[in-house]
C-alpha cells in the first residue's frame, strides 16, 4: 500500500469515525428529546386526571359524586370521572385508565370505541393498592407500542395513562435513515478529499524522490538539492545534502588513498622486480653481488610489507571499528620508549603520569610507536627524545631539524613529506595513522617547533578514565 492510499484510508476512517460519533449522538439525543416530550405529556395528563372532583359537584361529564372510596353515579369508585375529554387544541390525550386499591381496572368513556384494557404488572397493581409511586414502562398491546404511565392518587388507588410510539418510531426510523445516507456520502466524500490532500501533500514528496532517484541514479556526487522554506520537506534536503557532502569526502578520499597508495607502492614493486630480474641471471654475477640483491630484496619486501600494513591501517577510518576497553596509556608509552632503546642510538627522558585512556589497545599502540619512530628517525644519533605524559596529553619532542613553516599544516596528511624526507625511509603513513588513531578515540594532534629547537608533537587520545583503587606508577 502506497502512502499516498494510506493517507486517504486514513483520512476515510477517521471521517467515517467522526461521522459515526455525531450520527450516534444525533439519534440518542433526538430519541431522549421525543420520548421526553411523551412523557412530559403523559405527567401533565395523568395529574390533571388524578385531582379528586369537589364535593357536591356533578358527576356526569366532569366525574361522579360521592367521596374517595365512594361508588360516584357512574359507577367508578374513588371519585374518578366516569368520562374523560380529549385534551384542548387538539393535543395528545392518549389512553386513561382508572385502577382501584383492589387492582380492578376501569375505562372511561370519551375515548373513541376503544375499550381494551391494558394488562397490568404485578409492579403497577403494588403502586395501585398503596395509592402512591409511578412507573413509567413501554409495552405492546395489540400490536402497537406503547409508552404507559401509572401513578397512586391516593386512597382512590391510581391512574394509568399511555400514548402510542408509532408516530415517535417512525421519524427515528427516518431520522437514521437520513443519518446513514449522510454518513456514507461523508466517507466517500472523505475518501475523495483524501485522496486529493495526501496527491497534494505528497506532491514536493514526489518531486524529491525524483531528484534523489536521478542524483542516484547519475552517482554524480557534485550534485545537490535546492533548499527553500522552512518545512519538513526543507530539513530533509539539508539533511540529504549533508549525505551528499560527505559521501563526496569520503569518496574523494578513497580515491586519494587509491591514488596515493598505487604511487607508493609502484617504486618499491619496480625495484623489486628489476632486483629478481638481475637476480635471475646469477651465472654471471659474483657470490658477493648476489648475496648484495637478496638483502636488497629482503629489504625492499619489508618496506613494501610496512607500506602496505600502513595502508590496511590507515582504510580503517577514524571511526571505532570494534570494542573500546580501559588502556594503560602509560604503561603503552614505557614499552614502545623500551623496544626504541633496544635499538641503541637514542635515550630517551620519561616524565609519565599514571594514565587511562578508553580505545583500542592496538590502535594507540601503533601510534604511539609511529611518534617513536619518527622523533628516532629525525634524531642525530646520542640525542635525547623527551616524552612527556600529563593530564592525558602525550607529547614527544626531538632534537632534530624541526618543521618548516609551510609544512606545519601538512604534518598528519597522508603520505605528505617534507623536501627533507623525501630521501628518507618511510611512506609519509605514520604520523597520518597518529591522527585517525587518536580521532577514533575522540582526541587530537598538534605539531609545533619546540623552543630551542626540534620538533614537539602533542597527541591527545579523549579524556582521561579514573584510575581504579590500587592503580600506581611502576
Amino acid at each position: 500500500m502506497t502512502l499516498r492510499t494510506r493517507i486517504a484510508a486514513v483520512a476515510s476512517v477517521s471521517v467515517a469515525l467522526a461521522v459515526l460519533a455525531a450520527a450516534i449522538g444525533l439519534y440518542v439525543a433526538v430519541r431522549s428529546e421525543l420520548r421526553g416530550e411523551i412523557d412530559s405529556t403523559l405527567r401533565a395528563r395523568a395529574h390533571a386526571l388524578a385531582i379528586p372532583p369537589a364535593p357536591g359537584g356533578d358527576g356526569g361529564a366532569a366525574g361522579a359524586p360521592g367521596g374517595p372510596g365512594g361508588q360516584g353515579r357512574s359507577g367508578y369508585p374513588g371519585g374518578f370521572p366516569g368520562r374523560v375529554e380529549p385534551a384542548p387544541f387538539g393535543a395528545a390525550s392518549g389512553y386513561v385508565e382508572f385502577v382501584s386499591p383492589q387492582g380492578q381496572a376501569y375505562v372511561p368513556g370519551g375515548q373513541g370505541s376503544s375499550s381494551r384494557k391494558i394488562a397490568l404488572t404485578a409492579g403497577e397493581e403494588a403502586i395501585a393498592a398503596r395509592g402512591s409511586g409511578s412507573s413509567l414502562s413501554e409495552r405492546v398491546v395489540a400490536g402497537t407500542k406503547l409508552r404507559v404511565l401509572m401513578i397512586g392518587t391516593g386512597p382512590s388507588g391510581a391512574v394509568l395513562v399511555a400514548q402510542p410510539l408509532t408516530q415517535v418510531d417512525h421519524e427515528l426510523s427516518q431520522l437514521l435513515l437520513i443519518l446513514a445516507l449522510i454518513g456514507a456520502g461523508g466517507v466517500v466524500l472523505a475518501a475523495l478529499l483524501g485522496a486529493l490532500v495526501a496527491r497534494t501533500a505528497l506532491a514536493p514528496i514526489a518531486r524529491f524522490t525524483q531528484r534523489t532517484e536521478s542524483l542516484s541514479g547519475n552517482l554524480d556526487l557534485s550534485r545537490r538539492l535546492e533548499v527553500g522554506g522552512r518545512d519538513e520537506l526543507t530539513r530533509l534536503a539539508g539533511s540529504f545534502n549533508g549525505t551528499l557532502d560527505a559521501l563526496e569526502r569520503s569518496v574523494q578520499a578513497q580515491r586519494h588513498l587509491i591514488a596515493d597508495a598505487s604511487h607508493e607502492l609502484r617504486t618499491p614493486i619496480s625495484s623489486l622486480r628489476a632486483n629478481i630480474q638481475i637476480l635471475g641471471e646469477a651465472d654471471r654475477l659474483a657470490p658477493d653481488e648476489q648475496a648484495s640483491l637478496r638483502a636488497d630484496i629482503v629489504a625492499e619486501l619489508d618496506e613494501l610489507t610496512a607500506l602496505v600494513g600502513d595502508v590496511v591501517e590507515l582504510a580503517r577510518g577514524a571511526e571505532p571499528d570494534g570494542a573500546a576497553d580501559d588502556v594503560r596509556l602509560d604503561e603503552v608509552v614505557r614499552g614502545t620508549v623500551a623496544s626504541a632503546l633496544r635499538r641503541g642510538e637514542l635515550s630517551f627522558e620519561l616524565k609519565l603520569e599514571p594514565t587511562v585512556v578508553r580505545g583500542q589497545a592496538d590502535r594507540i599502540g601503533r601510534a604511539v610507536s609511529n611518534l617513536v619512530d619518527n622523533a628516532r628517525k629525525w634524531s642525530p644519533a646520542g640525542a635525547v627524545v623527551e616524552v612527556g605524559l600529563e593530564d592525558g596529553v602525550l607529547s614527544v619532542r626531538d632534537h632534530g631539524p624541526g618543521f618548516q613553516e609551510a609544512d606545519l599544516p601538512f604534518v598528519f596528511d597522508r603520505f605528505y613529506r617534507a623536501r627533507e624526507a623525501r630521501g628518507l625511509p618511510g611512506s609519509g603513513l605514520g604520523l597520518a595513522i597518529v591522527r585517525q588513531a587518536a580521532e577514533a578515540s575522540g582526541g587530537f594532534v598538534e605539531a609545533q617547533n619546540a623552543p630551542g629547537g626540534g620538533a614537539l608533537l602533542r597527541v591527545g587520545f579523549g579524556a582521561p578514565v579514573a584510575l581504579e583503587p590500587g592503580w600506581s606508577q611502576q
